[in-house]
């Protein structure tokens, strides 16, 4: 299987410019492509994975990966698909935001071995020379209002609103395609289908200046089996970076995901051969409840992102919580595993005895349902059960001189800082 089916296959493919020719490109030769990523935060999220891993796929089959963060296109902001005009953002906070994807895409390529090595770029480089006379005569001219007011990701602004700044977004984008394959000879670039009327923006304008075909593959845009967008956890984004989402959350985050999609992703977002995953597969179908998919999911993915040592850690930081087993972990693991649990910050002036902090805490309601709770055995101190009405937080129950954990029942954790 070439690597233009393997793509196919595990779903990673949405459209395509010219798939035969693609296919061709890709099976005979040795092929040049890049991805573009805006820096509109400080980190990618999930979203962004999936055509960081077809890139990651395609080098790996010996193509070379020019990764693009756009240090121009950041100052502008994409349209596509937006309600709303981007709010603009400094050129001082825009290269900080670069600098840190920078960073987060050299985890996932291989920017030092071999003939096919990554090479990082930036459309400053290019966009933060050019005047805007120069920029209007040598790539403005090439487009039409009409053929740049056909795109959809521009249709869908028009009734509230575009500004020029946006309107113009795709021929600079279709410029970044058009400078690097005039410096590098890429011919392919791999982005969101949301992005589809920008990419071929770049295509025309390869065509059209220079003569040559290039081409583009767009990913899917991944709905989890109730159609919901993948990529959101409680309304927020899972990021890559582990001190905005800790690779404990992105591992419960992969944990939970439905029956029905864990095959699916599994063939998405790892590098398992399809041999393997379907040897998972039928494991998985004859005992679900085992959840092998979504372990081995969590497991590949979080240790892509962040490591082995992190996975190693997010996986006892589960194991522990899910045993009750508080006093093994440190401080450190305690503020991952229980980071979006209720927690009060104690004062000089709070009482500790335990029914007085359980009532100021927010634990329980009442000084009554404090001592019921306490004398069935409900209450716990950083997993040990108390059943003392006079017993008295000290020094002792602090983990790491910082907090103290405290569990109602089961499974309602609260947690108590310092």
């Amino acid at each position: 299987m070439n690597i233009f089916q393997e793509l196919k296959e595990r779903g990673l493919i949405f459209q395509t410019t010219d798939e035969e020719a693609l296919e061709k490109a890709l099976t005979e030769g040795k092929v040049s492509f890049y991805s573009g990523y805006d820096p509109t935060a400080d980190s990618l999220h999930l979203g962004h994975l999936v055509p960081i891993l077809v890139l990651r796929h395609l080098q790996l089959a010996g193509h070379k990966p020019y990764p693009l963060v756009g240090g121009a296109t950041g100052l502008i902001g994409d349209p596509s698909f937006k309600d709303d005009e981007r709010s603009l953002q400094s050129k001082e906070t825009v290269e900080g935001w670069v600098q840190s994807i920078q960073k987060q895409l050299s985890r996932f390529l291989d920017f030092e071995n071999g003939d096919n090595k990554a090479e990082m770029t930036n459309n400053f480089d290019w966009m933060g020379t050019i005047s805007f006379i120069d920029f209007l005569r040598d790539v403005g001219k090439y487009f039409t209002i009409n053929y740049m007011m056909s795109k959809e990701s521009v249709k869908k602004r028009i009734e509230t609103g575009i500004s020029y700044t946006e309107f113009a977004y795709q021929i600079m984008q279709g410029y970044d395609f058009y400078v690097l394959n005039k410096e590098h000879n890429v011919t392919l670039q791999v982005g969101g289908s949301d992005q589809w009327g920008n990419m071929t923006a770049g295509t025309e304008l390869i065509r059209r200046k220079e003569g040559k075909i290039a081409h583009v593959i767009t990913v899917p845009l991944i709905t989890d089996s109730t159609g919901k967008k993948f990529g959101k956890s409680e309304g927020n984004a899972v990021w890559l970076d582990a001190n905005k989402t800790s690779p404990y959350e992105m591992y419960q985050f992969w944990l939970n995901v439905m029956d029905e999609d864990a095959i699916r992703f599994l063939k998405i977002f790892t590098f398992l051969s399809l041999d393997d995953i379907e040897a998972i597969r039928r494991q998985f179908e004859e005992a679900p409840h085992q959840r092998l998919a979504q372990k081995t999911l969590a497991k590949e993915v979080v240790t892509l992102v962040h490591g082995q040592e992190a996975y190693q850690e997010a996986l006892k930081i589960t194991e522990q919580l899910f045993a009750g087993n508080i006093q093994n972990l440190s401080a450190d693991e305690l503020k991952q595993g229980l980071s979006n649990v209720p927690n009060y910050a104690v004062t000089a002036s709070d009482s500790l005895n335990i029914v007085d902090l359980l009532v100021t805490s927010g634990v329980v309601t009442s000084k009554r349902q404090a001592r019921e709770d306490i004398q069935n055995g409900a209450i716990y101190i950083n997993g040990h059960r108390i059943q003392e009405l006079d017993y008295e937080l000290s020094a002792a129950d602090k983990i790491g001189n910082e907090l103290t954990v405290i569990r109602r029942g089961k499974k309602k954790y609260f947690l108590l800082t310092y």
